[in-house]
């Protein structure tokens, strides 16, 4: 560059960057000028100065001029004495600020009060103060510009010194309309979501890590948290705290650090109410971050575990009646039995699991019963939707009884679901109903044979007429049903028969009498007495029917000459009858009329017994007893039977009362709801048919005492013989001998029993059974028995208690021989109505020995623990000294005093 530079040219300015060793680079500007000396040499002369600070500053100016001509900033400087200091020839004003959208100048006097939004003014005064204070302040308001519309600004005011000591203000003001809006609606959008989830049903918190960051209303209260106290804390703390330690806490924190989601539910038991639980679902916000941010969801499953533990017990329910029900039930898919329960395993005779192997036609009469009944139950679904009928049922033994089917589908609209069927046992039902059907065409065949006429009459008018009756009528029964029954009454208004009541008047079991003429259809008029009951359901008129019963009662003046005369023939007969018949008035029971044979029962002549009272004709233990009969028969209205015997004690030492022996029957003689004004007595003489009968009992009393002695008898060498079969199968198997001998005993203690009663039957002599048993044990083992029995006693065991008292002694003396030493000594002893046995031998119960601890059996103590009643009888087992005690208490009805008629048995 110097090589080229001419002298006496214009000098040469460059401007070049140099690189520094740094890094960084200067902006050198060098300026070159030639000239020539004297001499004639060249002479160059640089100057090289650095420009990096300059550029920089125009950098700086540049890039600021750019960034207020185009961005939402504006810049301005205040000078408390110049006011705004506007560039570039901008109008000034002092209630200004800048604002967007302009030069910087201008945009700086453009925000005046009436653009401010009146919610901002108290802000932008704020400003205009420190504007004018010269204070430092931010300020964000709201104004609304004509061109830019509503804009949020803010402003801030910076105080300075410039050079000479002035003082100025610095005001820059952005245009944040953009972050004011993101602002208020993120704030917004954070009200809206903090409202959804304080009115969530779910507790719901965010954690970042372990730490509990924020969480809901309904998350605190769920855990008994006040507001705000959860944050902070760890959810293994919070959940510890209100549920105690978990594990499942930490493996949630586990799956959070991996990533993975947890799920859990949580048990919690307050201290008052019934437990809660609660459903605890963690998940991760942003799987892929760093950070570990979840959202714990806590959701309140008390109703839904509620809800399952029911419709377990609903299913556990079902269960337990689809297997216990009485009721045969199957579920059937198809033609085939998917499952039956027990009951219809039990009606079948077919196991459960066989029933779901069979063709639907092995459960019928036979293949076209089968077809014709499924098409039946086809049919009642489509048009019903379930089916009920009754049906013969083919048992496995071949057996047909009638069942009642009930069928409905498990799902209406999907045949697939299958069918519910139900059977139930109605054979007996059924045959009862075909019984019940022949019984009443036999007893309407019966009341068509009777002389009376019997009408049945419902709301629809007559319903059935027997034989009789059509007779009456003068016609079919085809004629007169569904006709009232009016249709025969003649033409009095006040005819019964026309009466429209009978159905709404009677009650049940009420009959109504009357009497009135009827017309046949023959035009034949004659006179009925009527019998008018109800024979339908009392409880609604729905069928109820009332039964007519009608007599012709045409010729009943010659009925009424027949019964005088029958009534006087019945006069002669009284008279000359072999009975005692007497009649009493039935208020004073005075004696109005008698007949001869009356005198042998009164025991005085005629003429003192007419006109008498009871105590003034009899005897006043007769006297008495023919009061008390008289009196209930003249209350109850009903035929009294009694006997009375002229000697109550014997008289000849045979043990048979001797005297007259009387069957008396008194009876009312008026009949109808009116009480009786006459009372009947009639005394038969049956003292040789007493005793004859008496004679044929006390001779099968005594044949049936030979057969029972002979049965007793017969049962006791059976029994023997049983015992030797089993001690020759105890000598064959020595393995079994200890068992075959212990039911060797049991026999041998029965046929004691047996043998005992030979000699007389009734109840068993207390002290004889206890010393049979005794020998028979003695005899066994071999062993000495001491029986002592303490005083007089007379006690007997009935015989249902007979055999488990001698199986019981018989027991605790076979125990105390196996487990003991030396003789045994047995006692018995009265104390009352009870008796008490005592065995007492040599031995040692076992330490901590329980008798109530021991189960019930067949052998040992169990057994005798199960023989014996419960409510009357006491066993207990003790220990005293050398000696275990085993102590048999009985009290009625386990044993009683000896009766009359009881026979004692002798000891053996």
């Amino acid at each position: 560059m110097a090589a080229t530079l001419q002298s006496g040219a214009q000098p040469l300015e460059r401007l070049a960057l140099l690189p520094l060793a740094d890094g960084r680079r200067r902006r050198l500007w060098a300026r070159l000028a030639c000239h020539e000396t004297a001499s004639g040499d060249r002479h160059v002369m640089a100057v090289v100065d650095d420009r990096s600070a300059e550029d920089e500053r125009d950098l700086a100016q540049l890039e600021m001029g750019m960034l207020m001509d185009t961005a939402s900033i504006g810049v301005a400087t205040y000078d408390p004495a110049r006011g705004w200091i506007a560039p570039q020839g901008t109008p000034s004003g002092s209630d200004a600020a800048p604002a967007r959208g302009q030069a910087p100048g201008g945009a700086l006097l453009a925000i005046g009060r009436e653009l401010v939004e009146p919610t901002s003014m108290p802000e932008f005064e704020r400003l205009q103060q420190a504007l004018r204070r010269g204070e430092r302040t931010e300020v964000r308001y709201a104004v609304r510009h004509p061109q830019l519309g509503a804009r949020w600004l803010l402003t801030r005011v910076e105080p300075g010194a410039l050079a000479g000591g002035r003082v100025t203000t610095s005001v820059v003001t952005l245009d944040v309309t953009e972050q004011e809006s993101a602002q208020r609606r993120n704030e917004q959008l954070l009200r809206e979501l903090t409202t959804i989830l304080d009115s969530s049903t779910a507790g719901i918190a965010y954690l970042r890590g372990p730490v509990l960051v924020r969480c809901n209303r309904r998350f605190e209260r769920m855990l008994g948290f006040e507001p705000g106290a959860a944050a902070g804390a760890s959810l293994e703390e919070i959940l510890g705290r209100s549920i105690g330690p978990l594990d499942g806490v930490r493996d949630a924190l586990q799956a959070l650090a991996e990533g993975r989601t947890f799920e859990a539910e949580l048990p919690l038991v307050p201290a008052e109410g019934p437990a809660l639980w609660y459903s605890l679902s963690v998940r991760r916000a942003d799987p892929q971050g760093e950070q570990t941010e979840a959202v714990a969801v806590l959701t309140d499953i008390t109703r839904l575990k509620t809800q399952q533990a029911e419709l377990e017990q609903l299913v556990r329910d079902r269960e337990l009646m689809f297997s216990l029900s009485d009721v045969g039930i199957v579920f059937q898919r198809g033609a085939r039995i998917e499952r039956a329960n027990q009951a219809m395993a039990a009606l079948t005779g077919w196991a459960s699991p066989e029933l779901g192997t069979l063709d639907a036609a092995e459960l019928y009469e036979n293949t076209r019963a089968c077809v014709d009944f499924e098409a039946r139950i086809s049919q009642g679904l489509r048009e019903h939707g379930r089916f009920g009928a009754e049906r013969l049922l083919r048992r496995r033994d071949g057996r047909l009884l009638w069942v009642q089917v009930a069928v409905r589908p498990v799902d209406a609209d999907n045949v697939e679901a299958g069918l519910i069927c139900s059977f139930v046992d109605v054979d007996e039902r059924r045959r009862a109903r075909e019984t019940m059907a022949l019984q009443a065409e036999r007893t309407r065949a019966i009341l068509n044979s009777v002389l009376v006429g019997i009408v049945t009459v419902s709301e629809r008018g007559i319903e059935w007429m027997n034989r009789s009756a059509r007779r009456m009528f003068a016609g079919e029964l085809a004629d007169f049903v569904g006709e009232p029954i009016s249709i025969v009454a003649t033409a009095e208004p006040e005819h019964p028969l026309r009466r429209v009541d009978w159905l709404h008047r009677l009650q049940e079991g009420q009959a109504e009498t009357f009497e009135c003429r009827m017309r046949g259809s023959d035009g034949r008029e004659f006179w009925v007495v009527g019998n008018a009951v109800l024979t339908g359901p009392g409880a609604a008129d729905a069928g109820r029917e009332v039964t007519f019963a009608l007599l012709d009662i045409e010729r009943r003046r010659q009925a009424e000459v027949s019964i005088a005369q029958a009534q006087a023939s019945l006069q002669r007969v009284i008279e000359t009858a072999p009975l005692a018949i007497a009649l009493f008035d039935a208020r004073t029971l005075r004696v109005t009329q008698v007949n001869q044979t009356a005198s042998a029962f009164f025991g005085r002549p005629l003429a003192e017994v007419v006109g008498a009272t009871p105590e003034e004709c009899c005897a006043a233990g007769k006297a008495a007893a023919l009061r008390e009969w008289l009196g209930s028969v003249a209350i109850g209205g009903r035929l009294r039977q009694a006997e009375w015997r002229d000697d109550a004690e014997p008289q000849d030492g045979s043990g048979a009362a001797s005297g007259r022996v009387w069957d008396c029957r008194l009876a009312p003689l008026d009949e109808g709801d009116a009480q009786a004004t006459q009372l009947m007595l009639v005394a038969s003489d049956v003292t040789e048919q007493r005793a004859a009968e008496l004679a044929r009992l006390q001779a099968a009393i005594a044949q049936r005492e030979v057969l029972v002695r002979e049965v007793h008898h017969r049962i006791k060498n059976n029994l023997q013989g049983v015992a030797g079969l089993l001690q020759q199968n105890a000598v064959r198997h020595p393995e079994m001998a200890p068992v075959l001998s212990e039911a060797v005993g049991q026999v041998q203690a029965i046929a004691q029993v047996y043998g005992l009663q030979v000699g007389a039957s009734g109840p068993l002599d207390a002290a004889s059974l206890l010393r049979a048993i005794a020998q028979s044990v003695q005899r066994t083992f071999g062993r000495t028995i001491l029986v002592e029995v303490q005083g007089e006693v007379p006690h007997v065991l009935p015989e249902a208690e007979a055999i488990p008292v001698a199986l019981t002694l018989n027991e605790l003396m076979t125990n105390a021989i196996k487990h003991g030493q030396g003789d045994l000594r047995c006692e018995l002893a009265a104390a009352g109505e009870s008796i008490c046995f005592r065995i007492a031998g040599q031995a040692t119960l076992p330490a901590g020995f329980d008798l109530s601890q021991l189960r019930s059996g067949v052998a040992g103590l169990g057994l005798v623990r199960a023989l014996l009643p419960r409510r009357s009888a006491t066993l207990s087992l003790q220990q005293s000294g050398a000696e275990v005690v085993a102590q048999v208490e009985l009290r009625p009805p386990s044993v009683r005093w000896p009766q009359a008629g009881d026979q004692r048995q002798s000891g053996p």
